[in-house]
């Protein structure tokens, strides 16, 4: 979830089909559909003008607006992409019960009620339920089926609609969606806060709304200016957010504050456990590059697979940042390409035949099980299963003197370096007002060169090495403090003789690009337990490891691997005090510290970054 002008896009976020068409081929209709306890959701519905056959019906529950508001005001767009209204359906939004003109309390995340009693309870999947009885008895010209997508939030409503589904209900798209706001997607990752994203989402987002109404044409100010890293530095600790901007007035900001651990607020919201026995056909979306949602795609789809034997699940993942493969051509990223209009391809090749095909009893299109597309050599796959079956489990060793390759090093050792709270180290070469889509492929040349970050190189590659799956750290540590981060990325360096792109308006040099595939963070004292944090013991030597989101990515000929190791990573993440606080939210400027953070490689404590291999 970026800005919150970027979310309110996402919706309709399909190419061009322009107002005048939508309004010659639609009619807008806005209705408010009482729900099993009798609130009512504001609903805006397009019926195709065109009466001489039955459409089936695609809807999008938000929490953000189903804009413009009034029935001769028309949306632009209408679909996940510009090909849908086009081939003709029933377009319906919805706004979510609390937001904006629909009745009843908002509440994020809404926890999932597996045992319902009676009429009072409710959840997002009983909200969607009602939702599509009433417009299947009431739409004209309707062929008794619906589909549902959305991206982001909506990508999670789309997943809470899945459960226990109306029987109408025969394909779901959630695309970027939501699982789990404290372990990995969003505003969380494995206890670390996302800081700059979290705290401009809820600048806006996070407002009191007492009473239906239309989305104020006004947004509270950004006020993080142009540079982020010195904005969050000058703020200080997390509790001057709320002393010196929020004032008390964003109730899930304090949410946040009150719950540092994963204690039954988080885990009622975690969506992955009640993902089970879906009976319909689901295509879970998500981009290798999406700085907000990646977490939620995977383990949606996952969640999905395991818990619903016998469905037609499918995967897709492309090289995308967050819900790019809705807008735009897909062809590059910041400095790096992929060779072809990934998100054309989609949207014209997947999406579009999936929804027409459950929908429509249009042409099987076939589709795999993962359609994803392998970066570096920039070209899709089928693979019959997520992570493919033909691999093989492999490790990046560490050794001395900045070694890397899969051989165990014989030799034990460490290597040490400061982190300092005062100094952190930044997560781009430059400024910007809050997390960027393109840090995830940002070159690392300016963080390999830090003293405080470690820098782990293989030597060039003979042939090609594809990895594909998740990654996941086995670190060795130690600290001076009680408490610390450690970020590991995973870093494909470019040949010396790596051409520049022609033109090159930026005048980047691609020789010896430092390109990020993956990074995340993870929060020392949730080492054993997410639940139940624990100080570490100074000089002690302790394990850290924890799983990153998969990639698909092969390291060509003549490149290098890389892997970084860092305890900071601002402001993307908040700083750790690396003094054991019990809640973060509590520290004080006089707790945060410098510590000595030493990795060990070798023997024992043979530090590495286990993947999985194409052989």
């Amino acid at each position: 979830m970026r800005v919150i002008a970027a979310f309110l896009t996402f919706a309709t976020l399909s190419g061009a089909q322009g107002l005048e068409y939508v309004k010659a081929n639609y009619t807008k209709y806005e209705y408010e559909i009482p729900m099993r306890d009798g609130k009512k959701l504001f609903t805006s519905v397009y019926l195709p003008k065109d009466l001489d056959q039955k459409y089936p019906i695609l809807l999008n529950r938000t929490p953000y607006t189903v804009s413009p508001y009034g029935s001769d005001n028309y949306k632009t767009d209408l679909g996940p992409n510009a090909e849908f209204a086009k081939q003709g359906f029933i377009f319906v939004y919805q706004d979510v019960r609390g937001r904006n003109m629909s009745e009843g309390e908002f509440v994020n995340m809404t926890p999932h009620k597996p045992v319902k009693r009676g009429p009072r309870d409710i959840d997002e999947s009983t909200d969607t339920y009602d939702t599509i009885e009433w417009l299947i008895q009431n739409l004209p010209n309707n062929n008794g089926r619906v589909g549902q997508w959305g991206i982001s939030y909506p990508g999670f409503y789309t997943a809470a609609g899945m459960i226990d589904a109306h029987p109408a209900l025969k394909a779901s798209s959630p695309q970027a969606p939501i699982s789990d706001w404290f372990v990995g997607d969003d505003f969380h990752h494995n206890g670390t806060l996302y800081l700059p994203h979290a705290f401009r989402f809820f600048n806006g987002f996070g407002r009191p709304r007492p009473a239906p109404t239309r989305p104020p044409a006004n947004r509270p100010a950004d006020v993080l200016g142009t540079d982020g890293y010195r904005f969050f530095l000058d703020m200080g600790p997390l509790a001057n957010a709320n002393e010196k901007f929020f004032k008390n007035d964003v109730a899930f900001w304090n949410d946040i504050a009150k719950h540092p651990n994963y204690d039954a607020f988080w885990q009622e919201r975690n969506l992955r456990p009640h993902i089970k026995n879906v009976k319909h056909a689901v295509m879970t979306v998500g981009g290798w590059f999406d700085a907000e949602n990646l977490f939620g795609a995977l383990k949606v789809y996952e969640n999905n697979e395991k818990n619903s034997p016998g469905g037609f699940n499918m995967l897709v993942m492309g090289p995308w940042f967050h819900g790019g493969w809705a807008r735009g051509d897909g062809d590059f990223l910041g400095h790096v390409k992929f060779g072809s209009k990934t998100a054309l391809y989609y949207r014209e090749k997947i999406e579009l035949p999936f929804f027409n095909f459950y929908l429509k009893d249009k042409a099987d299109p076939k589709l795999p099980e993962a359609y994803v597309f392998e970066t570096g050599t920039n070209v899709w796959r089928k693979e019959d299963k997520w992570p493919p079956t033909n691999m093989r489990q492999a490790t990046l060793h560490f050794h001395a003197n900045g070694k890397l390759n899969f051989d165990a090093a014989t030799a034990a050792g460490n290597d040490e370096y400061i982190s300092d709270p005062a100094k952190p180290v930044p997560f781009i070469n430059g400024q910007a007002p809050g997390m960027t889509r393109e840090h995830m492929v940002e070159d690392q040349r300016f963080a390999s060169t830090r003293t405080d970050v470690l820098t782990y190189q293989t030597e060039a590659l003979s042939a090609d090495l594809t990895i594909a799956g998740p990654l996941t750290p086995k670190l060795f540590v130690s600290t001076s403090g009680t408490d610390s981060d450690f970020v590991v990325k995973i870093v494909d360096v470019y040949p010396d003789d790596y051409p520049d792109p022609d033109p090159n308006p930026t005048g980047i040099r691609m020789a010896g690009y430092q390109q990020l595939i993956r990074g995340e963070v993870f929060r020392a004292r949730f080492r054993k337990s997410f639940e139940k944090p624990e100080a570490m013991t100074p000089g002690k030597v302790e394990i850290i490891e924890y799983t990153m989101p998969d990639i698909y990515h092969t390291f060509r000929k003549g490149h290098r691997i890389m892997i970084q190791v860092q305890s900071s990573w601002f402001p993307l993440a908040d700083r750790n005090p690396q003094k054991f606080i019990d809640n973060i939210f509590d520290a004080k400027q006089s707790d945060f510290v410098k510590a000595t953070q030493r990795v060990y490689f070798g023997g024992a404590q043979a530090s590495g970054v286990k993947v999985l291999v194409r052989p």
